[in-house]
């Protein structure tokens, strides 16, 4: 393996699988021409994040574009950003220049998605084709050259349990999709997916059993995608308890790490090997959840 570096990174090329490995934003690399005219190919790493952030326009006044700049992610996907795009600063319309895409909800002040990406995908769909669901901003997939990327925030279930059957049947509706897609070419799914699959999931398992987000349906439903072939990334890198994504507001909740793992990177099994790192950002705030970062190799 041959190797140079610049910009701050590494990048290398291997002769005898004729990768050159860039990050998606280098544009120019000593000898990139010579190795492409010689029949290399080029294969990305990248670093995407996924982030319920409870309100784009308040975590924007909590730090949000200095998170931002800081992990200089590939991808970015937001949930719950409560706003459309003409009621953002430009700031948050094209943070960096970065190319940008949302999947607000019909109703003001509710739900919604945005995607920041540094490559512009090949091709933008909003929702499910499902007017139920897509008119709530939950569902936002973009295709690129190696796999489809898809933005969900799952619906919350509620304290008296009153949308479980909406929620269960969105739960449906994506993995029938989720399967569809996987015909094509590899799916990365992100969000907020309002579900603790396994007791370790969560600070209190036996308190909340009847709680929306930790009811057997709920993790049932888990279940049965990762019986799918689809398997949970930060799980494949960490199998610690007390690894939480989502706090209350109630004061010191957070700093007594009293949370629920409710956020999700999943891939399916053939795509796993793509994956370099998942991992929680506890210590950012602005939101009652925090980021989680994926890092891709080639």
């Amino acid at each position: 393996m041959l190797g140079e570096s610049g910009s701050g990174r590494d990048r290398t090329y291997d002769p005898q699988i004729r990768n050159l490995v860039l990050y998606p934003t280098e544009l120019r690399t000593p000898g990139k021409a010579l190795l492409l005219a010689q029949g290399f190919s080029i294969v990305y790493r990248m670093k995407l994040a996924t982030w319920n952030v409870n309100g784009l326009r308040s975590v924007a006044e909590k730090g949000f574009l200095n998170w931002f700049d800081d992990l200089s992610p590939d991808i970015v996907c937001l949930q719950e950003i409560k706003a459309r795009p003409e009621q953002l600063d430009a700031s948050l319309i094209n943070p960096k220049r970065y190319h940008s895409f949302f999947h607000p909800a019909e109703k003001a002040g509710y739900s919604g998605l945005a995607i920041y990406s540094k490559k512009e995908p090949l091709k933008v769909v909003g929702g499910l084709n499902k007017p139920e669901f897509d008119r709530e901003g939950r569902v936002l997939t973009l295709e690129y050259p190696d796999f489809f990327l898809i933005n969900a925030y799952f619906p919350n279930s509620q304290r008296d349990h009153a949308r479980l059957g909406y929620k269960l049947k969105f739960c449906d509706e994506m993995l029938f999709y989720l399967n569809q897609l996987s015909l094509k070419k590899p799916i990365l799914l992100c969000g907020d997916f309002n579900i603790a699959h396994k007791e370790i999931d969560l600070k209190n398992p036996k308190d909340n059993k009847d709680n929306a987000g930790f009811l057997p349906q709920e993790r049932a439903w888990m279940d049965k995608l990762l019986s799918s072939g689809y398997v949970d990334g930060f799980r494949l890198f960490n199998s610690s308890p007390e690894q939480y994504t989502w706090w209350s507001y109630r004061r010191t909740i957070r700093e007594r790490n009293i949370g629920w793992r409710l956020d999700y990177w999943v891939t399916h099994q053939d795509f796993a090997k793509r994956l370099k790192a998942v991992a929680h950002q506890p210590e950012v705030s602005g939101s009652d959840h925090c980021p989680v970062v994926l890092q891709l190799k080639p």
